[in-house]
């Protein structure tokens, strides 16, 4: 058995991001930090705890790749997710500051990857760390053909009919502590 592991590093910082300023007292809930928009800036995460989380040392990796809006020259998360293994691939922000091309991005390549790599008799699974609904149709065509799927994410931001249509699901929230970077 190989996973095939698939991040939205956005997705995952920005949510992480609210649980964070829910945690502060900068919003009464989860659902407040979202209707509201309120986020602990200062909140980041350890992409080598992320990984570990969701890439156990005793799994066979088949493909790993992170994906997100093109960072900053000097964050140095990218430069750990290709250490760590990961395919980095970033795209550039629309004019208005909104992510663009990440989920098709990340809905092809799981595709492709599923056709060209992917072997059910061999038992291997897809790792989906991202909740978007937008992702039902990529997890559903999977099903159809065998592999399984599982999808690791902030539970407040992953959708229900995704989490019903998954195979396995954990919540990033018990984990928080362990992902939350800590000062140097």
């Amino acid at each position: 058995m190989a996973l095939f592991v698939y991040v939205d590093n956005s997705n995952v910082w920005i949510e992480g991001m609210r649980v964070s300023a829910v945690r502060k007292g900068m919003a009464i809930s989860l659902h407040e930090a979202m209707t509201k928009h309120v986020t602990d800036q200062t909140w980041t995460y350890d992409f080598g705890r992320l990984y570990e989380a969701v890439c156990p040392d005793t799994a066979q990796i088949g493909r790993s790749s992170l994906f997100g809006s093109r960072p900053p020259p000097n964050d140095s998360l990218w430069d750990l997710a290709r250490n760590q293994g990961f395919e980095v691939f970033t795209f550039d922000r629309n004019l208005w500051n909104k992510e663009k091309e990440v989920d098709v991005a990340i809905a092809t390549q799981i595709v492709e990857d599923s056709f060209l790599y992917m072997k059910p008799e061999r038992k291997d699974r897809l790792v989906l760390v991202s909740g978007d609904r937008d992702y039902l149709p990529t997890v559903e065509s999977l099903a159809k053909r065998g592999i399984p799927t599982t999808v690791v994410f902030w539970k407040h931001a992953t959708s229900a009919d995704l989490r019903s249509k998954v195979d396995d699901y954990s919540d990033l929230e018990p984990l928080f502590d362990h992902l939350t970077r800590k000062p140097r």
